[in-house]
């Protein structure tokens, strides 16, 4: 554990402040017609939920919105993670508050990329927030608009996502940080949106490893020529890896997950082999549960149908300040089976087995508590806490949706995720629970459902459950791009 606060001296925050923000409200007739090509209807009656239950869109027009948070006083947040995505066109990052009066107001910020993850607590916004080779975790009170920089030293960069932040009953916050690398090692997959700009950045161990020597040889976007160069796990890419090094630990590392006290002192990392714990949920046991997105099957280290997992984080129930050793969960050589990435069931439909990066590999701390379709892109979730609603104890988790073609080859791939879903963790089953009437995304059918859901919470009294829908993204074999002022806030309620 470290007991300091853990933020560089050279880092003075960012420019933050409230703003207006123009809006209307509108019928459901209007939204028939948005005007936004991109989205040009939405219609709830497109939407399936069980029956018992109703749903309707509360605010549309949102651009790349990627959480939820709510206020005692009623007010909803909503953040939007600005343009670090390939988008169309340029949207900086922000966070809408939608009062319980009706009235609208932006938390503005300049920052390098934006919020990934908001929680409320006791007067402070906080925020997860991506961006340059550090994630940063800030809070901001909206009385005072004093901007606090809590945690700013967790290696980023890359391409996976913050998760958290959540507040546990025990008071403490809880949070998350994704690899840098989409397999384990830095490839040309992601250049023109990270390594571009982040030439240094590479994953960080949660404990000491030592490596088996396996590299990965890609083409290098860097020069002007077809050069192949060669790079090792927990390097920048083009560094090759040596047999027997070994790669020091740290607790600030990525692909993990940590809790400390409100303020960002005495952090304690829990776990770590996490390929991006982007969702986070804590059930009324106090139990923590993190989702984890699979390996891809692109590029020069390609594994096949690797499961989305939700993942059991054991050491969250042991007493704060007491864990002296995270457990690991298998990346970057085991997949969300427990199967090692080049077993028979994991190669890829063209190239060779993915190879092993860790000579000693610590112990899995698996099984998942559960497994779902690869590709379905589980995010952020909540736990039923309520009678009312019902499913009291069940996991919903918003699923953004598979990226195939552009990360998996298999048609099989397309049309997993789209929804969400109620999980029993206990049991490691699950239902759906909203869904199109056509599985996919609405854009596929040319209907008005839903396109991508990101995130997914309960009100603060848990009878109405709000679904985030990141809104319409075109993909092909080579390329994504997400279009802005196409994501909707639905609400499920129960007649």
């Amino acid at each position: 554990m470290s007991n300091k606060q853990e933020v560089s001296p050279l880092n003075r925050g960012f420019k933050i402040g409230k703003g207006p923000i123009k809006t209307s409200i509108t019928s459901g007739e209007a939204l028939q017609r948005t005007g936004v090509p991109a989205r040009p209807v939405i219609d709830s009656s497109d939407v399936v939920v069980p029956d018992g239950y109703h749903v309707e869109p509360v605010m549309a027009g949102l651009s790349f919105p990627t959480d939820i948070a709510f206020a005692d006083d009623g007010t909803v947040f909503v953040s939007e993670g600005g343009s670090s995505w390939p988008t169309r066109p340029y949207m900086p990052a922000r966070v809408i508050m939608l009062r319980p009066n009706g009235e609208t107001e932006a938390l503005n910020m300049n920052v390098h990329a934006g919020p990934r993850g908001i929680a409320w607590r006791e007067g402070w916004l906080y925020m997860c927030i991506k961006g340059g080779y550090h994630m940063q975790v800030a809070r901001y009170d909206l009385k005072t608009e004093k901007l606090e920089i809590l945690i700013d030293k967790l290696p980023s960069g890359g391409w996976h996502e913050p998760g958290g932040p959540l507040f546990g009953t025990d008071g403490l916050m809880y949070f998350g940080n994704g690899s840098v690398s989409q397999q384990g090692v830095i490839l040309p997959a992601g250049f023109t949106v990270d390594m571009a700009k982040h030439p240094l950045a590479h994953d960080v161990p949660g404990q000491d490893v030592t490596l088996t020597g396996n590299n990965v040889w890609s083409r290098d976007p860097r020069m002007p020529y077809p050069y192949l160069t060669e790079t090792g796990p927990f390097k920048p890419f083009g560094t090759p890896a040596q047999k027997g090094e070994v790669i020091k630990g740290s607790v600030f590392c990525n692909s993990a997950v940590w809790r400390s006290k409100p303020d960002g002192t005495d952090i304690e990392l829990l776990a770590w082999g996490i390929r991006n714990p982007f969702g986070m949920a804590i059930n009324e046991e106090g139990e923590l549960y993190v989702a984890d997105n699979d390996f891809e099957e692109k590029g020069e280290r390609a594994i096949a149908n690797d499961p989305d997992r939700i993942w059991h984080i054991k050491n969250a129930k042991l007493p704060y300040g007491s864990v002296t050793k995270p457990d690991w969960y298998g990346f970057p050589d085991i997949c969300g089976d427990g199967l090692p990435v080049n077993h028979e069931s994991h190669l890829p439909a063209k190239g060779k087995a993915a190879e092993l990066f860790l000579q000693d590999p610590p112990p899995w701390a698996g099984p998942a508590a559960f497994l779902e379709q690869p590709h379905s892109c589980m995010c952020r979730m909540d736990f039923s806490k309520s009678d009312f609603f019902g499913h009291r104890g069940e996991l919903f988790v918003a699923e953004w949706g598979s990226m195939a073609p552009l990360n998996s080859p298999r048609p099989e791939d397309l049309n997993h995720g789209f929804r969400v879903i109620r999980v029993n963790v206990k049991q490691g089953t699950a239902e759906p629970f909203m869904h199109n009437q056509n599985m996919g995304p609405a854009s596929t059918w040319g209907t008005g459902g839903i396109e991508r859901p990101v995130s997914c919470k309960f009100s603060p009294d848990g009878t109405n459950l709000y679904v985030l829908d990141f809104g319409h993204v075109r993909l092909t074999k080579g390329s994504m791009f997400a279009f802005a002022h196409t994501g909707v806030l639905w609400k499920i309620s129960k007649k």
